[in-house]
């Protein structure tokens, strides 16, 4: 729309802080659902699937389980999508630059997404760490400080980055398939005439990117929880170590459905939660311009 290319852009901090306000919207809402994909991805077993996963967790462990290993990914949620939405601001201001392009396109949303996906990957590992630990069924750390420390004392603060490769392409995957399908999915939905009709097309091409995302990267977050689960054994090689090679052992050992344990709670939780992700942020930045009237409006 030519009156957004000609409004000044908002300034960093409105990104990073409309990034936050929607990270934490999302994680308060689906949090339980990812408790329920992290199970039944580290069950090297025949899946219960999401209905007994969910079952087994409530009757064996109590409902509150449900909410175990929440205080890492709610601290962690600010800065992720804070560092996700604002990444991919500046990346795609980047690249337009770097381009000589006047606009994005679908080539330059999918490349900017996989950037601010690669960015994002380095803020999270300690805390998906921390949280697999305490979502694990047999996890007997007393909380998230007490997995800190553990990891510390046995394996030095490398240790707390366990998992880096893996949580790298599984963010460079799902933020490429984002924000590459959101442009896509906004071109061909009707021009909003109304409010309410563009936060409608926002949660709509959230949500399509958002299971755009969860369909292609599932596989590398399998893995990552297989190998962020793993107990480090002083002189042995852990059985997951890198992605690819991980990949290919899962398929071999448990077939190519293993690479998809946890998806239909995954994907409930990130496709509604990517759209409420891009609603959320694109409303907080819409109340930032009216905040800051022109020219950002």
């Amino acid at each position: 729309m030519s009156d957004q290319q000609q409004r000044k852009p908002l300034p960093f901090i409105a990104n990073f802080a409309a990034g936050a306000i929607a990270g934490i919207s999302e994680i308060l809402t689906f949090y339980p659902l990812d408790v329920v994909k992290t199970r039944m991805q580290l069950d090297t077993g025949k899946s219960k699937g999401l209905v007994g996963t969910f079952s087994s967790i409530v009757k064996q462990e109590g409902v509150g389980r449900l909410y175990r290993g929440l205080v890492p990914p709610l601290l962690l949620e600010a800065p992720k999508r804070a560092v996700k939405f604002a990444a991919n601001d500046f990346w795609g201001k980047t690249f337009l630059q770097m381009t000589g392009k006047s606009k994005m396109d679908q080539q330059l949303s999918v490349l900017t997404g996989c950037s601010a996906g690669a960015t994002e990957s380095f803020v999270v590992v300690p805390f998906e760490l921390v949280k697999i630990k305490l979502q694990d069924k047999t996890s007997t750390f007393a909380g998230p400080m007490d997995v800190v420390k553990q990891i510390v004392r046995k394996e030095g603060f490398l240790g707390l980055y366990a998992g880096m490769e893996s949580t790298f392409w599984r963010h460079v995957i799902w933020n490429g398939g984002y924000f590459g399908c959101i442009f896509q999915v906004r071109a061909m939905l009707p021009k909003a005439e109304t409010p309410q009709g563009q936060l409608m097309n926002n949660f709509i091409s959230g949500s399509i990117g958002g299971f755009a995302g969860t369909v292609l990267n599932t596989p590398i977050d399998v893995v990552k929880s297989r190998i962020q689960g793993a107990t480090k054994v002083p002189g042995v090689i852990p059985k997951y170590n890198w992605t690819f090679p991980a990949l290919i052992m899962i398929a071999r050992e448990e077939g190519i459905r293993a690479l998809y344990k946890g998806f239909v709670p995954k994907v409930l939780r990130l496709a509604p939660g990517g759209g409420v992700l891009l609603l959320v942020v694109e409303f907080t930045l819409g109340v930032f311009r009216k905040a800051l009237g022109p020219p950002y409006i």
